[in-house]
């Protein structure tokens, strides 16, 4: 040990720049994957690997400037995916849920937290703020729930919401405190505080969402551009946060649940944004976490042990407390309410922040530094552990709140590629169907057979119509498998298709109307829906698929009992699940409707549902809104054309709103 530390005194800094950046990616690829090894979180590796490396170990890094920085961007980021993994519809569910947990898991430290540090000789004041840091904590092990695919579980949702209440409430006592040992808590600082705080919240929720829609709108056809404008908008709303006078991880987590509406989870730009962060910022943070940690200075001083052993015992019961009761009130199993805990356990930057605030102006002693940072390695220990070891026995099917119900529809998926101006939204149907499933996409192009050999032009386009297929999908993270064909018909290679590759679903593309001459005889998607056997979804963007908010299935009397509509069901709340919107149901009445069973269907009883009688395209045409991705259940047994029951249906209400979103669905029998 004494050769441990006198290392760390001899030894220098590295101070050039690509030696230190190539030591950080040597820790974030090897410390994870020993700490593995032994069944422990990778995290864990990541945080004391910045202890061994860091100041206070071998010396070999310095927490500078840079160090900070990237780790403060980490630290943002983390809270960023977090808030992008939250669902507003989520929340609202379980609101009840993460104001008891969030009250409780604030309350229940600060009482303990209060009443330990005075019995060991603490100020009221003194001890309340440590207390404050108690209740306050960091959602270090997100990224481990996030792997084991559980981010939209009930638990995980009441936890967020409550890191979101105990979080606010602990920094605003934290300013409270602060301001009264100073003597300036006046009426002007809760005048400023509250208004500017409802003010700001109101702006993030209510307008980020709107600018990042137009943004999307404008300027969706670029990718850089979309990625850059998440990024700004993460920083921005950050910043904001300090203005008002609360911490930056509050606004980041505010800006990823304004703005995760925008963004399916499976699409591309979703990807991206997660991949960054856990493969780079995240582990900075974690990093620098571990460099703040100095195993020496808790032998320093004698006294330093008992602070310690009090802050370490009072962190983790004040933690376990709340989550026992609260997971016991709503009935979790003992798995989830573990999982609570170990996500609410950890206390990292905030805590370390705000004790440091308070040191500065000393308010607390280096007793209490001591403590924290004791208090800080156990606690960011147990958290990965804990919430490894107990959510790895969660289900993600049991757990999540709106798990996937599209079955084998997403198995395999095949989507015929023709136009450059259309493929890229009917590519993303197909993906968000592909990577629900774990499937596999099946892009098409046919060439049509004709007397003349096929022109080089006509090959490279084909080729580079199956090559941007191709690269959405991998920046999606899908598997895929480009398919191109020389056939005598488009419809007959469709077809043919389908069954040698085995689909299990087919994505059509339409432009809103037919023909003379195809309603006469029948167009290419009348004869693909009348050959194929497995489902067709024949589908109209005129806007960015993502820019849906509202996903709305109309239907008659006489649907509801085909045997179909359950399928039509499932497929609308896997769509409304994936594309984060809302479920709107219009049932138009021809004659004695019938009620339906949304619980059996799998949709929550509150569900919106409209019972309608009169014309079905004025009835619809009538609540439909911009951003609404219409679905209608088109009929097998009358498929001579397009619009087999409805007659004109489609085509009229396509006419009605050209920038609504339309997919009409078959399904075989």
């Amino acid at each position: 040990m004494t050769n441990f530390f006198l290392a760390s005194v001899l030894s220098t800094p590295i101070k050039e720049p690509v030696p230190i950046f190539l030591m950080m990616l040597g820790i974030m690829l090897i410390a994870p994957l020993l700490f593995e090894k032994i069944n422990l979180p990778g995290i864990v590796g990541l945080i004391l690997a910045g202890v061994v490396v860091g100041p206070n170990g071998l010396g070999l890094l310095a927490r500078d400037n840079t160090i900070v920085l990237l780790g403060t961007v980490g630290l943002l980021f983390l809270m960023f995916m977090a808030g992008l993994e939250t669902s507003l519809d989520d929340l609202k569910y379980n609101a009840d849920k993460a104001v008891i947990f969030g009250l409780a898991t604030f309350g229940v430290p600060m009482v303990l937290g209060t009443a330990a540090m005075m019995a060991i000789g603490y100020g009221v004041l003194p001890a309340i703020l440590v207390a404050s840091c108690f209740a306050s904590h960091t959602l270090l092990a997100l990224p481990i729930v996030s792997k084991l695919g559980i981010m939209r579980s009930q638990t995980l949702t009441t936890t967020l919401g409550g890191t979101l209440i105990t979080n606010v409430l602990a920094l605003l006592v934290l300013a409270v405190v602060v301001r009264a040992h100073q003597g300036s808590l006046s009426l002007q600082f809760w005048l400023f505080l509250i208004p500017s705080l409802i003010i700001y919240t109101f702006l993030t929720l209510w307008g980020l969402p709107r600018l990042g829609r137009w943004f999307f709108q404008r300027f969706g056809h670029d990718e850089g551009a979309e990625f850059t404008f998440v990024l700004a908008t993460l920083f921005v709303v950050s910043y904001g946060a300090e203005l008002i006078q609360i911490e930056p991880i509050i606004g980041a987590f505010l800006a990823g649940v304004a703005i995760t509406q925008l963004i399916p989870q499976l699409s591309p730009l979703m990807n991206r944004i997660q991949f960054i962060g856990n493969t780079l910022f995240v582990p900075f943070f974690l990093i620098s976490v571990g460099m703040l940690v100095n195993p020496l200075i808790l032998i320093q001083e004698p006294r330093s042990l008992v602070v310690s052993a009090v802050m370490v015992t009072v962190a983790i019961i004040a933690k376990f407390i709340p989550a026992w009761g609260s997971g016991k009130l709503f009935g979790f199993n003992f798995d989830n309410i573990m999982l609570m805990f170990g996500l609410s356990v950890a206390q990292a930057a905030s805590t370390l922040a705000a004790i440091t605030v308070a040191y500065k102006i000393e308010l607390v002693d280096q007793l209490t530094v001591n403590g924290t940072i004791a208090m800080i390695l156990v606690t960011c220990i147990a958290s990965p552990w804990v919430t490894d070891r107990w959510g790895k026995k969660i289900r993600p099917g049991e757990a999540s709140i709106q798990s996937h119900q599209l079955g084998n529809l997403g198995d395999r998926v095949l989507v015929p590629v023709a136009n450059p101006s259309t493929e890229d939204n009917l590519l993303k149907l197909a993906i968000l169907l592909t990577k629900s499933a774990d499937g596999t996409l099946l892009p098409l192009h046919i060439l049509l057979e004709q007397s003349s050999p096929i022109s080089p032009g006509d090959k490279a386009r084909q080729s580079q119509l199956l090559s941007t297929a191709e690269m959405i999908a991998h920046a999606a993270v899908v598997n895929v498998s480009p398919i191109g064909r020389i056939d005598e018909s488009i419809d007959k290679g469709i077809a043919r298709v389908a069954e040698e590759k085995q689909a299990s679903v087919i994505v059509c593309g339409w432009k809103g109307y037919s023909t003379y001459q195809e309603n006469l005889f029948g167009g290419v998607i009348d004869k693909i829906v009348n050959r194929s056997t497995v489902p067709v979804l024949v589908t109209r963007f005129p806007l960015p698929i993502e820019h849906t908010t509202r996903v709305f299935l109309a239907f008659t009397t006489q649907q509801t009992y085909a045997s179909s509509f359950g399928e039509s069901i499932q497929l609308v709340k896997s769509l409304a699940t994936e594309l984060k919107a809302t479920v709107q149901l219009l049932q138009v009445v021809t004659k004695q409707g019938v009620d339906i069973d949304l619980t059996n269907a799998g949709l929550p009883e509150d569900t919106p549902i409209q019972k309608v009688r009169g014309n079905f395209v004025q009835q619809v045409s009538r609540l439909l809104k911009t951003n609404d991705l219409l679905v209608l259940n088109g009929s097998v047994e009358q498929k001579t054309q397009l619009v087999s029951l409805f007659g004109r249906i489609p085509e009229a209400i396509a006419r009605n709103h050209p920038e609504v979103a339309m997919i009409i669905a078959y399904f075989p029998k």
